[in-house]
């Protein structure tokens, strides 16, 4: 299976993200919208787990029969909550064992609030077991143009992140909606010696109401302009709306020297594939 590092180092990227599905029928949307974008011929696909370090092992079963059945690599997430080093090796031998060489280490967020818990604390710690694993995994970090919602200011924020990223061969940003939050976040990290690969993630906002409650908890600025049109708008002239506005932003980061657009599918295809077009990805 193809490295996300040895990819991006081939040129720009474009990369989709969806979680696992809850029921058969969350299943059977999530085959469908592979079937889909597998026609857009990816670079590569993610997967995420639930809060708290749910679902890891519907993570695996998942990005495992991606790497069998898909003509693309995809990349696992792996979080520190809850969990064990003991049971994170586990998944790393199996992620393995089945070819899976893409990681994506994240601290994680605790259910409803509550307290951290297993052997992990920060994502540069599992990051570290990661690269102490006997396979050569190439491994991503997360990124937070607007600071991570548990940093003290902006200048520790980005320390912390210069220090993950040196150990990590790249980053996937949270979403965002200001191109200057990204070129800010580049510049911040050059100016600390730097210089890995940030792919930036964009949000369609197919659904206004829910994208505004991961905002929230991300600390993410939402632009009401648009959100306002957009909540207005029938489901599928806002799906059109939301996959221009989305890809206006994309051609922006693209020009200011992204290497690559991930797309947040929220398991549908509609606005990817028109993202993609428009772009002509």
């Amino acid at each position: 299976m193809e490295r996300i590092a040895d990819l991006l180092a081939a040129g720009p990227t474009r990369s989709f993200e969806f979680f696992p599905p809850a029921d058969a029928a969350a299943t059977q949307q999530l085959d469908e919208t592979l079937d889909v974008l597998a026609g857009l011929w990816p670079s590569f696909v993610s997967v995420t787990c639930g809060a708290g370090g749910d679902g890891h092992d519907r993570t695996r079963d998942i990005v495992t029969g991606i790497g069998r059945d898909r003509p693309f690599p995809a990349m696992a997430h792996l979080t520190c909550v809850g969990h064990t080093r003991e049971g994170i090796a586990a998944l790393l031998d199996d992620y393995a064992a089945a070819d899976v060489v893409n990681i994506l280490a994240l601290a994680g967020d605790p259910p409803d609030g509550s307290a951290v818990s297993g052997d992990f604390r920060y994502a540069a710690e599992l990051v570290e077991v990661v690269r102490d694993h006997p396979a050569d995994f190439s491994v991503g970090v997360a990124a937070h143009p607007e600071v991570h919602p548990r940093s003290a200011d902006r200048a520790s924020d980005r320390k912390h992140l210069a220090a993950k990223l040196h150990m990590a061969d790249f980053a996937i940003t949270q979403f965002f909606f200001d191109l200057s939050d990204y070129t800010q976040l580049c510049d911040d990290l050059a100016d600390l010696g730097c210089h890995r690969p940030v792919i930036p993630g964009v949000m369609p906002v197919i659904w206004p109401k829910s994208i505004r409650r991961f905002a929230d908890m991300n600390n993410s600025t939402v632009p009401e302009a648009l959100f306002a049109r957009l909540e207005a708008l029938p489901a599928p002239d806002r799906i059109a709306a939301a996959a221009e506005a989305a890809a206006e932003l994309s051609q922006s980061l693209l020009e200011a020297g992204a290497p690559g657009i991930h797309l947040y599918t929220l398991n549908r295809p509609e606005a990817s594939t028109q993202i993609a077009e428009l772009l002509h990805m």
